[in-house]
C-alpha cells in the first residue's frame, strides 16, 4: 500500500466523515498529506467539519487502523480517490461520485452495461439474464451488478460464462461477501474482473447503503438492464439514478400477473426501451461492436498479411471509405490501392460497394 493509500485509508476511517465532508477536505486543501497537516483547527476552519469528527482522526499509530491496513494489502485492496486518473470516467462526471473507491481486481477500462433485477427471481428470468449477459460479454461488454441474490448473480454468472469481464458494487466494506453464498463468485468476479466498495471496511450490509450503492452501479455504465422488479424494488432506484445521470434504460417485459413483472412493465409504459434479446441492447448502444468470435476472425486473417496490404486492411472497418481516401490514409497510389483491394476481395477480406467505396467484409 503506498504511502497516499495509507493516508487516504487514515481519513475514510475517521468516524463521522463522510463522503461529503471528506470532498470538503479534499477541496479545501488537495492532497491527503495537506489534509492530515492542516490537523483538525484547519478541518474545522476551512472546511467546517464538526469539531467532533475533527477531533476523532485516527492516530497514525492506532492499531485498528494498523489491523486494517494489513488486511487490506493481505487481500491486494487498492483505494482509488476521486482525483486519481484511474478512476473511472463515467462515474467521475455523475454530481456525487464516491469520494474513493476500494478496489479489489482489475476495472474494465472499455464500455460497461448494469444489469439488476430481483433477488427472488424466477428461474427463466436468471437463465435469460445469463444468456444475455454471456452475449454481451462476448462483443467486449463488461456487465456491473450488485452480487445480489437473482437477477445479480446470474448477470455476474453470464458474463463470466462469456469469457468476459463484471464488476460487482458492493453495499458493505470491501472486506465483507455479501450474501455469503455467493464467496466462489466473489473470487470469480475478482479474478475476471472487479469488486468494488466506496464503504470503509468493516461496513456491515445495512439496508440503507444499498441506493447509494445503486447509484454507482449506473455511474459506471452507458445504460441499465432491468430484469423482473416489482413496483418500488430497490432495482427501480437504479433506474431513477440512470435517468438523472442521463443511461439509457433497457426492461425486459415481465407476466402480466406476476408481482415482478409490474415494475419492468411500468417501466416500459413510461419509455424504456424493451429488450427480447442481447441484440436489443447492443444495436442502441454500441450498434458496430462485432462479437469475440468475429473479432477473432479478422484478427486471424490480418495474421496472414503483411506490408501494403496489411496496412490497407487494417485501415478499412464498417464505414465505407473511397479509393482515393484509402490512397491517402495509407501513403499509396489509387493504383496501388485498387491492385491490393482486388487481392483482398478475392481472398474474402474486403467487400466492394457503389461508387468505389470498400469496406472489411462481413464475417459470420
Amino acid at each position: 500500500m503506498t504511502s497516499d493509500e495509507k493516508n487516504w485509508l487514515r481519513l475514510h476511517l475517521t468516524p463521522g466523515l463522510g463522503r461529503a465532508g471528506l470532498l470538503r477536505l479534499v477541496e479545501a486543501f488537495g492532497s491527503p498529506e495537506a489534509i492530515l497537516a492542516a490537523g483538525p483547527g484547519g478541518w474545522i476552519e476551512r472546511a467546517g467539519i464538526r469539531p467532533g469528527v475533527a477531533s476523532a482522526l485516527p492516530r497514525a499509530d492506532d492499531s485498528r487502523l494498523d489491523r486494517v491496513r494489513r488486511d487490506l494489502e493481505q487481500d491486494g485492496v487498492r483505494i482509488l480517490p476521486l482525483g486519481d486518473e484511474r478512476y473511472p470516467a463515467l462515474l467521475r462526471a455523475i454530481h456525487d461520485p464516491p469520494a474513493l473507491l476500494y478496489v479489489r481486481g482489475r476495472l474494465p477500462d472499455g464500455e460497461a452495461l448494469a444489469v439488476v433485477g430481483a433477488r427472488r427471481a424466477s428461474l427463466s428470468g436468471q437463465r435469460f439474464t445469463r444468456e444475455v449477459c454471456a452475449e454481451l460479454a462476448g462483443h467486449g461488454i463488461a456487465v456491473v451488478s450488485g452480487l445480489a441474490r437473482g437477477i445479480d448473480t446470474a448477470a455476474h454468472q453470464g458474463a463470466l460464462d462469456g469469457g468476459g469481464e463484471t464488476v460487482a458494487v458492493l453495499g458493505c466494506g470491501i472486506d465483507r461477501i455479501y450474501p455469503p453464498e455467493n464467496r466462489r463468485l466473489f473470487q470469480q468476479i475478482e479474478r475476471q474482473g472487479a469488486v468494488i466498495s466506496e464503504y470503509p471496511p468493516g461496513t456491515p450490509p445495512l439496508a440503507g447503503h444499498f441506493p447509494g450503492r445503486n447509484r454507482i452501479i449506473s455511474g459506471l455504465c452507458r445504460g441499465v438492464l432491468i430484469v423482473e422488479a416489482a413496483e418500488g424494488s430497490g432495482s427501480l432506484i437504479t433506474v431513477d439514478f440512470a435517468l438523472e445521470q442521463g443511461r439509457e434504460v433497457f426492461a425486459v417485459p415481465g407476466p402480466i400477473n406476476a408481482p415482478t413483472g409490474s415494475g419492468v412493465n411500468k417501466l416500459l409504459k413510461e419509455g424504456a426501451q424493451l429488450v427480447t434479446e442481447a441484440r436489443d441492447i447492443l444495436d442502441t448502444l454500441w450498434p458496430r461492436t462485432p462479437s469475440r468470435r468475429v473479432r477473432e476472425q479478422e484478427e486471424h486473417f490480418a495474421d496472414t498479411l503483411s506490408g501494403n496490404s496489411l496496412v490497407l486492411y487494417q485501415s478499412l472497418g464498417d464505414d465505407p471509405l473511397h479509393v482515393d481516401e484509402l490512397a491517402r490514409k495509407c501513403g499509396l497510389t489509387p493504383m496501388e490501392v485498387s491492385a491490393i483491394l482486388l487481392h483482398l476481395e478475392l481472398q474474402g477480406g474486403v467487400q466492394q460497394l457503389s461508387g468505389m467505396r470498400y469496406v472489411r467484409a462481413p464475417r459470420a
